[in-house]
């Protein structure tokens, strides 16, 4: 259950002392291939992060061999020299892994960087490349889950999942507790498969699955500068997939990472489902579906098991989705509390004193649909987000 499930690939993750608990903080995964196809995705927020602005790049050349990620920091809005580290830590793995591994010749130009954890500060450098070169000894068929490990930061229980096709797979690690919302990508994740594809495929692959998984996640509304998905291709499975294949396993490869990103949300206490269906089309489905997620009346009321319609039917009525007020449904947890605008079955009726919650939105506008999940707002996630640098 890991980026190493599938042939072609090692992992590890250690420690180097950029996390000051002393956990696990650098993690590398290695394409061995034979090939070494690459696609990404990244954040939307006009603020990237260095190692974005340096893997943006690299996926654009088609090739990637190696993935390295860090915790501890995030290198984000650190200027020139941050993104010179960033260069710095590509050609150092590059050289280091070429040395180990005549037969992996490479350059910087085929090492993505991910990093995660406080915006402003410079990464330890004196630090984080020695903590490569341990990463780097300890590569293994079975490093997968050290290296999901080594990537998280509020994250309580790292991410890791497999998707099975005919004779090949696809495998993924995730991380990402906090600052998740829609924006083609909400954390950093590394998804492998060891089917033939070439860049062009697995572009297709991702950007179909990260639209209707990740880009529908929204803890928080809060929009990283670090969010980056990268899927390689090591081909060594000797099988080349349909193009619908391939996208059917990365989607639910991607779900699954999706699904375990909402659950370990931070401080949340329950895991919200909003089906918006009837819309005039998905945008406004989609529109909808975000609206009553990123709302703090709707995510409190949650938190306090209040089945407060009336909030929920707000929400909807910021958006300029296509509907008319006075025809609006809405369920949760399978009791019909709104029908037409206005009250209907009893509110008492809704059982939330557990984890999983169900809305249902039918606009009576169209014929598309979208689900947005998203978690409550509780006193936790005010905990853990009111000292984060201190």
């Amino acid at each position: 259950m890991s980026v190493t499930t599938p042939r072609g690939f090692r992992a590890a993750g250690v420690a180097a002392g950029l996390k000051a608990s002393g956990g696990a903080d650098v993690a590398l995964v290695v394409n061995d291939g034979p090939d070494a196809g690459v696609a990404g995705v990244f954040t939307t927020n006009r603020v990237k992060a260095a190692p974005v602005l340096w893997s943006e790049q690299v996926v654009q050349g088609g090739v990637v061999r190696a993935v390295v990620l860090n915790s501890g920091g995030a290198n984000a809005c650190t200027g020139p020299a941050g993104f010179q580290d960033t260069h710095a830590t590509a050609e150092h793995t590059a050289a280091a892994l070429t040395s180990v591994s005549p037969r992996l010749i490479l350059g910087a130009g085929e090492v993505a960087v991910c990093s995660t954890g406080l915006i402003g500060e410079r990464l330890p450098m004196p630090k984080l490349l020695p903590g490569v070169r341990s990463a780097i000894r300890g590569l293994s068929r079975d490093g997968g889950q050290a290296a999901a490990e080594a990537i998280m930061t509020t994250d309580t229980r790292p991410k890791t999942t497999v998707a099975r096709g005919s004779g090949w797979t696809v495998g993924g690690m995730a991380k990402g507790a906090g600052m998740l919302a829609p924006g083609m990508a909400t954390m950093l994740c590394v998804l492998t498969t060891d089917a033939v594809a070439g860049p062009d495929v697995l572009d297709g692959a991702l950007r179909a699955a990260t639209r209707v998984t990740f880009d529908r996640v929204d803890s928080d509304g809060c929009m990283s500068t670090n969010d980056t998905v990268l899927l390689l291709s090591s081909g060594a499975s000797g099988i080349e997939p349909t193009p619908a294949e391939l996208a059917a396993a990365v989607t639910a490869a991607c779900h699954d990472l999706a699904q375990q990103l909402i659950a370990d949300a931070e401080g949340a206490t329950k895991q919200v489902a909003i089906d918006v269906v009837g819309a005039a089309d998905e945008d406004d489905a989609v529109e909808v579906g975000r609206s009553v997620a990123r709302n703090n009346l709707v995510k409190t009321a949650l938190f306090g098991n209040d089945p407060n319609w009336g909030r929920i039917l707000a929400a909807v009525g910021t958006t300029a989705a296509a509907f008319e007020p006075d025809e609006v449904d809405v369920a949760v947890n399978g009791v019909w509390v709104c029908r037409g605008g206005a009250a209907a079955e009893d509110r008492s009726k809704v059982d939330l004193t557990g984890r999983d919650v169900t809305i249902r939105i039918d606009l009576h506008a169209g014929t598309s649909a979208a689900t947005i999940w998203t978690n409550d707002l509780s006193h936790g996630y005010v905990h853990e987000n009111s000292a984060y640098s201190t």
